[in-house]
């Protein structure tokens, strides 16, 4: 059952309308009908076959004005680097107790650094990780020795996105209390980094279809001619 603050907010976006970025960036705050901060996600759907290795398109992007929420960072290392990741702003330090807790199904962190050396380690977490997006990778810079500065990016807005198994990349930019100013700049930030790692193996147009929607709010399709450079 649609509730009528929902039936209010669909009446004001035309589906049959593709936004200018800048129209969407507004359009987003005044559709929102939760009484939290919602988060704001950009859904982008691109022209490739994520079963092929190199249209699988992952990747990372420092978005200007952060995502508005603070992630909880868990570092995985020796204890060699356990002072430098504290020091850092590190959530949670520390290797093989935090292995067994893995194990055992706890995941309460939003993102794992890890560094090179304790890798073979982690590998058997696979089975809880991957589904989750959490196991490190050094294409998201979460597999680094410089563990300060991975922690730095992550805290400061660094998120890393990759394609789902249809073609669709779904990414968090920010929340609604954000100045639609600061909407449209992380989104077009996200959307560069996206455009920048088109395959040459990809055919046809890569960048078909972007919506951006709140939290239980209606989507916002978005001209993709305005958002590419």
């Amino acid at each position: 059952m649609i509730t009528k603050k929902r039936k209010v907010a669909n009446a004001k976006v035309d589906i049959n309308k593709a936004y200018s970025l800048k129209e969407a960036s507004t359009l987003v705050k005044e559709v929102n009908t939760t009484k939290f901060d919602s988060s704001v996600d950009l859904h982008i759907k691109l022209g490739v076959d994520p079963k092929k290795a190199d249209q699988a398109i992952r990747g990372t992007v420092s978005l200007p004005h952060g995502t508005g929420k603070t992630k909880r960072v868990l570092v995985l290392c020796t204890p060699d680097k356990e002072t430098e990741a504290k020091e850092a702003g590190a959530d949670h330090v520390g290797l093989d107790e935090f292995i067994t807790k893995i194990e055992g199904g706890w995941t309460d962190i939003d993102v794992i650094v890890a560094t090179p050396s304790v890798m073979p380690k982690i590998g058997k977490l696979g089975k809880v990780l991957g589904p989750r997006n959490l196991m490190p990778n050094p294409k998201t810079g979460t597999v680094t020795n410089d563990v300060a500065g991975a922690i730095s990016d992550l805290k400061g807005g660094k998120i890393a996105f990759k394609v789902d198994k249809v073609g669709i990349i779904h990414a968090s930019i920010g929340r609604v209390s954000f100045a639609p100013e600061k909407i449209a700049e992380n989104s077009q930030e996200l959307i560069n980094a996206v455009v920048k790692l088109k395959p040459s193996s990809s055919k046809g147009t890569y960048l078909r279809g972007v919506s951006m929607a709140s939290s239980m709010s209606p989507g916002i399709a978005i001209d993709t001619k305005s958002v590419q450079n």
